[in-house]
């Protein structure tokens, strides 16, 4: 049986929504101190948000989880191409919400058609780690510890 992975990342926040700024870094250091803001969220500003990092995990792990479903389907694919976009709308009474996730997959693959590469990429979406935590949800734990 394979054992549980963890993934770790950690960020920070100094000051309020609008005029605080943090940053994001991951344990492989593929994000070290990376810059994050209330610009880059909501204005468009260069750098990175919450909802681009869910987009790049979703797009990343439903690649592979197609590669690996194409394989254990009798396909060799040569090349998987996902672009996801990650909506960030305003909720009724205040605040934003992500409300869809849209995956666009574009795959290289000898001899399959494409009734049978859509039929495999349906098999990968229920079998992607991502796409199943983004469509049902988990249990979050919170620890907190207030620092005087």
């Amino acid at each position: 049986m394979a054992k549980e992975i963890l993934r770790k990342a950690n960020a920070v926040w100094e000051g309020n929504l609008r005029n605080g700024e943090g940053t994001i870094n991951t344990e492989s250091k593929a994000l070290l101190e990376k810059p994050y803001s209330f610009a880059t969220r909501f204005e468009n500003q260069p750098g990175t948000n919450p909802e681009e990092l869910i987009a790049a995990a979703h797009a990343a792990c439903f690649s592979m989880a197609f590669a690996s479903t194409l394989k254990k389907n009798g396909y060799e694919p040569e090349r998987i191409e996902t672009n996801s976009v990650c909506t960030l709308a305003p909720k009724t009474g205040g605040g934003f919400e992500i409300t869809k996730m849209q995956l666009s997959v574009r795959g290289q693959v000898a001899e399959i058609d494409e009734d049978t590469f859509e039929e495999i990429a349906e098999l990968a979406d229920a079998g992607c780690p991502v796409s199943n935590l983004l469509r049902c949800g988990l249990e979050i734990e919170l620890e907190v510890e207030l620092l005087e």
